[in-house]
C-alpha cells in the first residue's frame, strides 16, 4: 500500500516507518522538522517537510504519490506543557489534524489509522481502561485527540467510505532492537529517556514527581508498550481496516509504578541512579493501564515485548552511544 506518514521524523513515527517498509508498504514521509529528526528517516524514501495542516500541499502530495493510506503521528504531547499552552496544543493538533481530513476528502483517501492517546479517557473510575469507558480528559492534551476523534468519527458518517482506526496509546518505550534507531525529545519529559540522560550525565539527576499518589508505592502507575510492538500494531491496522470509525487501546494490560521502572533501569544498567522526589505535575493521573482485548480480538494483534526489564535494555543500546541524541547538540 502506498502510504503517506506524517510526524514521520518523530520518535514513534520513524520507527513506525521502518516495519511499514518491512512489511512492503510504500512509504512517503511528511514532518514539519519541528520536533523531529532527519537523521531518524531512511534516505530512500520520499520526505516531505511542511505542516500536517497545510490542507493544499498535503493533497498535493497524496495525489502526486497516489497515496492509498494515511498513518497520522503528527501531534505535540507533552501532557504538562499542554497545561500551560493549551492553544498550542489546539492548534498543532486539532486544527492540524483538520486539514490533514480535508486533503484527505479532497483527494479521495479513504484508509487512515490515527494516533490518540489514553489521556482521552482522564481519570477513569475502574481499571483497567477498556474502549467503552466515558472520555473525559484532564488536560488539553487529552482534549486535542480527543476533538481530533471527534472530527473522525463524523466524517466517518458523512463519508462512509472512509476507514479511521484511533490507536489510543499508553506509555510508549523503548528503541529499535538492534540499537540503530533511538527516542530524542526536546524537551524529554519521558521516564526512562530522563533515567538515562542523568546516568549519562547529560543531566544532573531524575525528578520522581509525586510519592504521595494513591497507588501501592505512592507513585504512578502505567502500562508500557514498546515502540516495534506500536508500530506493527499500525501495520495490522492499516491493512485491516474497515469502513467506520474504530477505537482500540494500544498497551500489554498491566502497570508498572515509577518506583518499579527505577529499580528495572538500575538493574540493567547496572549502577545506582540519582533520584530527588519532587512535587507531582498537574495533569498526571494515579495510574493508567490498558484492556488491550479488543484489538486482540478484532485485528489479531499482541504485544509481545512485556518486559519492562528488555524494553528498558533495548532503549538503553540507543541512548549508550547517542547520549545527545541525534547528532552534536547541547544538552538535553
Amino acid at each position: 500500500m502506498r502510504t503517506l506518514v506524517t510526524g514521520a521524523a518523530g520518535y514513534i513515527g520513524s520507527h513506525a516507518i521502518r516495519i511499514l517498509k518491512k512489511a512492503g508498504h510504500e512509504v512517503v514521509a511528511l514532518d514539519n522538522l519541528s520536533r523531529g529528526h532527519r537523521e531518524a528517516l531512511p534516505a530512500d524514501i520520499p520526505f516531505v517537510e511542511c505542516e500536517v495542516g497545510d490542507r493544499a500541499r498535503v493533497q498535493q502530495v497524496l495525489e502526486q504519490h497516489r497515496i492509498e493510506g494515511v498513518v497520522h503521528f503528527a501531534a505535540y504531547a507533552l501532557v504538562g506543557e499542554s497545561v500551560p499552552k493549551p492553544l498550542l496544543y489546539f492548534r498543532n493538533n486539532t486544527v492540524g489534524t483538520l486539514g490533514l481530513l480535508e486533503a484527505m476528502q479532497a483527494a479521495d483517501v479513504r484508509r487512515l489509522v490515527f494516533s490518540s492517546t489514553c489521556a482521552t479517557y482522564g481519570v477513569p473510575e475502574t481499571m483497567p481502561i477498556h474502549e467503552e469507558l466515558p472520555q473525559s480528559p484532564i488536560n488539553p492534551y487529552g482534549w486535542s485527540k480527543l476533538l481530533s476523534e471527534r472530527m473522525m468519527r463524523d466524517l466517518c458518517h458523512a463519508w462512509p467510505e472512509l476507514s479511521v482506526a484511533a490507536l489510543r496509546y499508553f506509555n510508549v518505550a523503548g528503541c529499535a532492537e538492534d540499537g540503530t534507531l533511538g527516542e530524542d525529545h526536546e524537551p524529554e519529559t519521558h521516564l526512562i529517556p530522563s533515567i538515562f540522560l542523568a546516568v549519562l550525565g547529560v543531566r544532573d539527576k531524575i525528578t520522581l514527581f509525586g510519592d504521595d499518589y494513591p497507588t501501592p508505592d505512592g507513585t504512578c502507575i502505567r502500562d508500557y508498550v514498546h515502540v516495534e510492538d506500536l508500530g506493527e500494531a499500525h501495520v495490522v491496522a492499516l491493512e485491516q481496516l474497515k469502513p467506520g470509525f474504530h477505537a482500540y487501546n494500544l498497551g500489554i494490560g498491566r502497570g508498572d509504578s515509577v518506583k518499579e521502572i527505577l529499580a528495572a533501569a538500575e538493574a540493567v544498567i547496572g549502577r545506582p541512579l540519582p533520584v530527588e522526589i519532587g512535587p507531582r505535575r498537574p495533569g498526571d493521573p494515579p495510574a493508567l493501564y490498558a484492556d488491550p482485548q479488543k484489538i486482540q480480538r478484532e485485528l489479531g494483534w499482541r504485544a509481545r515485548r512485556t518486559d519492562i526489564r528488555d524494553t528498558i535494555a533495548s532503549a538503553w543500546r540507543w541512548f549508550e552511544k547517542h547520549p545527545r541524541g541525534y547528532g552534536a547538540k547541547e544538552p538535553r
